[in-house]
């Protein structure tokens, strides 16, 4: 008997995508640890280093509510192949600045703009595509096999990085990172789905109106939407800001990189246990685990030595898969399907927006009140945020509306 794990596989649509996402977020691994380090190499500040990830994330906020709104206009495989064909082009363009010696802040910056830009397109068209690739009744098997298989390319990105980094040097993971795009973008080019109905004479800024109608018609959305508002900004700044310096003066860059693969290998057990463990009150048990996500940011500021991080960020990668899977599965059952994408795309503009915030912050804290004081405030804010979402009727009261066979 098919294993439930495997039983998506058999949809060619879906292949393609867990493919594709694979791919793509292969390179995605290797992209911001690479960024990260060639700045460092470059200037060695971490004010530099927040203004040059914090740029990236401000082009992905500002056209988020556009990449939905495209997601739900277009089909949803054209715009993947379109972006990940153009973040292959922008991330030759950094990986040639740094392997030739003409690389600048100004222009890491620059560059990072047009490539959040373009992941701003692609997210909601990723997030919303599932569905339309499994019948309804894989669909927590499909999330969590999409994601479990994505988690394999950021493990084997995660590893990779630190080596080539470490050894080969930066320019030459990013080079590496672009060749990743382009391959997502050819298992894009193997779905074949339909453009989305619209009404005729919508406009742009009535379907916009339209999506938020229907993110704040659900307490348990825009609660968990304000929850990661604050874990988000609180991750981007200690993981990728602070973390890199706290590893340059501690474990190294390659420990650094295998902390990031160890997370990503929790997330590997936690896809795993989603599928074959799915309570009734899904959303509730994903939320709550959220509260092990501040263990990382807490061992970086008490602890910085290697195997304590790598025991946290293990335990975090388990928790963060464990959610995804319950808010991919919640949004996907409970909103209409051809206002997904704008939904997903006000759900990670909210996410979003403050890390850049987190990102440029982060450093100049650091520098005033010290890397131990940042990251254990950091730590309390994702704890306290997360208990707060606990309290909320919805949150604790949503529940599946067809429980998966888990066979």
């Amino acid at each position: 008997m098919t294993s439930p794990l495997l039983a998506p596989l058999r949809e060619a649509r879906f292949r393609a995508l867990v493919a594709g996402r694979s791919l793509g977020d292969f390179g995605n691994a290797v992209a911001p640890f690479a960024l990260a380090f060639a700045v460092v190499d470059l200037t060695g500040s971490a004010v530099d280093l927040g203004i040059v990830v914090g740029a990236r994330s401000i082009a992905n906020v500002l056209l988020l509510l556009f990449g939905g709104m495209l997601a739900d206009r277009l089909p949803r495989s054209v715009i993947l192949q379109g972006t990940e064909t153009a973040a292959a082009l922008t991330q030759g363009a950094i990986a040639a600045s740094v392997l030739c010696g003409f690389a600048s802040v100004p222009l890491l910056a620059g560059l990072g703009i047009v490539n959040g830009a373009v992941s701003a397109i692609s997210l909601p068209a990723a997030a919303s595509l599932t569905p339309s690739t499994v019948p309804s009744s894989l669909l927590a098997q499909a999330n969590a096999l999409v994601r479990l298989l994505s988690n394999v390319g950021r493990i084997a990105g995660a590893g990779v990085a630190g080596v080539l980094v470490a050894f080969a040097g930066s320019g030459w993971a990013l080079a590496g990172n672009a060749l990743l795009f382009l391959a997502a973008a050819l298992a894009y080019r193997r779905i074949r789905l339909p453009r989305g109905d619209r009404a005729p004479g919508s406009r742009p800024l009535a379907e916009l109106a339209d999506g938020w109608r229907e993110f704040r018609s659900r307490s348990w959305v825009w609660l968990v939407v304000l929850q990661f508002m604050i874990v988000n900004a609180v991750n981007s700044g200690a993981l990728l800001v602070i973390g890199p310096l706290v590893a340059d003066d501690t474990f190294g860059r390659s420990g650094w990189g295998l902390a990031l693969a160890v997370q990503t290998a929790g997330s590997l057990l936690g896809g795993i246990l989603a599928v074959h463990w799915q309570p009734r009150r899904l959303l509730l048990f994903g939320v709550a685990l959220i509260l092990l996500d501040a263990l990382p940011i807490f061992a970086l500021g008490q602890t910085p030595y290697l195997l304590p991080l790598l025991a946290a960020m293990f335990l975090s990668g388990v928790a963060i898969e464990q959610f995804s899977v319950a808010w991919d599965v919640s949004l996907q059952e409970n909103i209409p399907p051809d206002k997904l994408a704008r939904v997903y795309s006000y759900d990670m503009l909210g996410s979003f927006v403050a890390m850049p915030l987190g990102q440029i912050s982060a450093g100049p804290l650091a520098e005033h009140a010290g890397r131990q004081a940042t990251l254990l405030g950091g730590a309390a804010l994702v704890f306290g945020a997360t208990a707060l979402v606990l309290c909320s009727p919805q949150v604790r009261g949503l529940v599946r509306r067809e429980p998966a066979e888990t066979g």
